[in-house]
């Protein structure tokens, strides 16, 4: 029966992934890009300028029923960051060889422009419950297209999308990214899979029960210094393989568009793989397009929504510009994708390379950082969506449910688990493509305003429209 669902689901992934979704993924952040004159690119200093200048400012100021934008991106960037950036990266390499990395570069350049859309029409579209702004694709979705395509088709595709998300991040994902830790910590430091999944548990019920502030606490703190770490470990091998890096970064581009000439026909790797899988792990690392990350912009305390698209493609550009080539250049330093290894026994092995016996303890710590800020923002991710459904309703019945999928996550394997992870991560982003491109005239105006108020000096204001949300929890 098993080996029957996973041959389903794998033909389901080959179909979503492989035929569709990546050349969608790809094609949407091509459109926005050129629709709307490359922000990522024109606007990159200004992102950077409005998510830092201000971050050891006064906050006093801030709307109660909102987070601070550097709150709302930590909260994004602590589930974009996550197994995807150790396992992905080297699942990308060792499959697709070194040019996967140009790829993956090329992706986040044009994903950035789509994230930068969500953000926007997740702060158009946003709502306020239990005194909480929240927002997302289901809320952009239904509140932006029912003038459009109607009521019933609006409501379904919105539904669609919260049930995908709950199941495919809340639920699956969390019980992956619980797996992946297990075995880190297991493997490191001789810890039963079941006490870390039962310590896992505690101590992510003890940060969501505290709701999205409790979230956004932990997310700034630990989000920062755990990519600062994994940056370090990065340098400080650089420095110890430096004679390796002209050759290194000559083999990318090289093998990006001529894989045989660095790795030779025996690889088997061509161009087409090196595409396809630079362009998958680093669009699944950074979630550009997939509907996940719009829920923490959506909470953001800024004058103009254009404001939290800015910091969103930050968020893009700090998973994959810098965490991800991170792992690249570690794994390509100490040639551990040459070791034969897959996953992130490949990172493993590149840390076990530069570090000695403490390699593998050292990367357990940041896999298990990158881990666990990934579960308490996909838990708030689908937690939004149950507030959707449900009116704030069953907020406790989902809690227990994603406690329980942590703890199992950590036992046995999961492959299967993997796959429909995959799958239903597929199903949500169907219908978030489906909105932006039909919304793509009203993210055109909220950014042209922006552009019009800036040019003229004015002071950035927006007027939202919030619309009714009418709990009943």
């Amino acid at each position: 029966m098993e080996a029957t669902l996973s041959q389903l689901v794998g033909s389901v992934n080959t179909v979503l992934w492989d035929y569709l979704l990546i050349y969608a993924l790809i094609g949407i952040g091509l459109f926005f890009t050129l629709y709307l004159g490359a922000p990522q690119i024109t606007k990159l200093g200004t992102g950077f300028k409005s998510v830092f200048g201000g971050l050891f400012g006064k906050s006093g100021d801030k709307d109660h029923k909102s987070l601070s934008q550097f709150q709302a991106l930590a909260v994004a960037v602590s589930a974009q960051i996550g197994t995807g950036n150790v396992a992905g990266v080297a699942t990308a390499i060792t499959a697709g060889g070194p040019g996967a990395i140009f790829w993956m570069w090329l992706s986040a350049v044009l994903g950035m422009s789509t994230i930068f859309s969500e953000a926007v029409l997740a702060q158009k579209y946003r709502v306020v419950s239990h005194g909480k702004y929240i927002g997302g694709p289901a809320f952009y979705i239904t509140h932006g297209l029912t003038p459009k395509i109607g009521r019933t088709p609006a409501r379904f595709l919105s539904g669609f999308f919260s049930i995908a998300i709950i199941v495919a991040l809340g639920f699956i994902g969390n019980a992956t990214q619980a797996n992946s830790i297990a075995s880190a910590v297991t493997i490191a430091f001789d810890v039963p899979a079941l006490v870390v999944g039962i310590g896992l548990a505690v101590l992510a019920g003890l940060i969501i029960v505290g709701g999205v502030d409790r979230i956004a606490n932990v997310a700034q703190f630990v989000v920062p210094f755990m990519a600062v770490i994994y940056i370090i470990c990065a340098v400080v091998i650089l420095f110890q393989f430096s004679d390796h890096i002209g050759p290194m970064i000559n083999h990318i581009f090289v093998a990006a568009f001529n894989p045989e000439a660095v790795m030779g026909g025996a690889a088997g790797i061509g161009m087409r793989e090196a595409v396809r899988y630079g362009v998958a792990r680093g669009l699944f690392s950074n979630e550009a397009g997939m509907g996940s990350t719009p829920h923490a912009h959506a909470t953001a305390d800024v004058k103009h929504p254009v404001q939290q698209g800015l910091a969103a493609f930050i968020g893009v550009f700090i998973d994959t510009i810098l965490v991800c080539t991170a792992t690249a250049l570690i794994i390509l330093l100490t040639d551990a994708n040459l070791s034969g290894l897959k996953g992130a026994a490949v990172t493993q092995q590149a840390f076990t390379t530069a570090f000695g016996g403490i390699g593998s303890k050292l990367l357990a710590v940041c896999l298990t950082f990158f881990a666990f800020t990934t579960i308490i923002g996909w838990y708030y991710f689908g937690e939004s969506n149950i507030c959707f459904l449900f009116r704030g309703r069953h907020l406790g019945i989902y809690r227990t449910l994603v406690l329980c999928a942590i703890v199992l996550g950590t036992l046995g394997k999961v492959d299967l688990v993997w796959s429909l992870s995959d799958m239903f991560n597929g199903f949500m982003v169907i219908p978030n493509l489906i909105a932006l491109f039909l919304l793509r005239k009203e993210i055109r105006a909220v950014y042209d305003d922006y552009l019009a108020q800036t040019k003229a000096g004015k002071e950035l204001s927006y007027q939202y429209e919030f619309h009714e949300f009418h709990d009943k929890g």
